[in-house]
């Protein structure tokens, strides 16, 4: 069983969060977490947060133990760059790049163990909620209102009665008054002017 957690947008380097990330590569659980824990890097507080958010659900969602687990993979992409620019002599400017990165770690078992079902999953197929199953009547209602549509006797509509009920009524344009409105326009136009 695979857990994969990720952190994305963290505003480190890559090249210095990979320097961390191949001292814990494939060691186990607890080993990483002493080695993270007696390193003096920036780099190494995201990292162990996550190792400690991963841990944490493979515990509490697939009842695995932490010695059974091992870091099976640990990829560093860069992000995006934030643009900055310092100031420098003569009035010119030395644009600095403020890289982040994204850190995806995989955590795999020792020795693999039978698929548990999770404490949410179960929760769900023996009581479902009560928003779960008003969506579902919802579902339901809706279908059955697609299905019921006009039919006429013969079992089918024609394409020209269908054509009809959809076509917008065009016949109801409106003749306008323009005796009415001429003294109107003339307003408009003298306050729409900028310049009188």
């Amino acid at each position: 069983m695979q857990i994969k957690v990720k952190l994305n947008y963290s505003r480190i380097a890559p090249r210095k969060v990979r320097q961390v990330a191949d001292m814990i590569r494939g060691k186990g659980s607890e080993q990483a977490q002493n080695i993270l824990e007696f390193t003096v890097r920036k780099p190494v507080v995201p990292i162990l947060k996550l190792l400690n958010s991963a841990l944490a659900t493979a515990k509490h969602e697939f009842q695995i133990e932490a010695t059974n687990l091992y870091i099976s993979k640990i990829i560093v992409d860069e992000g995006p760059k934030l643009k900055r620019f310092r100031p420098v002599s003569r009035g010119s400017a030395h644009p600095l790049w403020k890289r982040t990165s994204h850190i995806t770690l995989i955590l795999d078992e020792i020795d693999p163990t039978a698929k548990k079902k999770t404490a949410r999953s179960k929760g769900k197929t023996k009581g479902e909620s009560s928003f779960a199953k008003a969506t579902a009547d919802k579902k339901e209602e809706s279908i059955e209102a697609i299905e019921t549509k006009p039919v006429q006797e013969n079992g089918e509509i024609s394409k020209e009665e269908d054509f009809q009920k959809k076509k917008p009524a065009y016949n109801t344009f409106e003749r306008r008054d323009f005796k009415k409105k001429k003294g109107q326009n003339v307003l408009n136009k003298m306050f729409r002017r900028k310049s009188i």
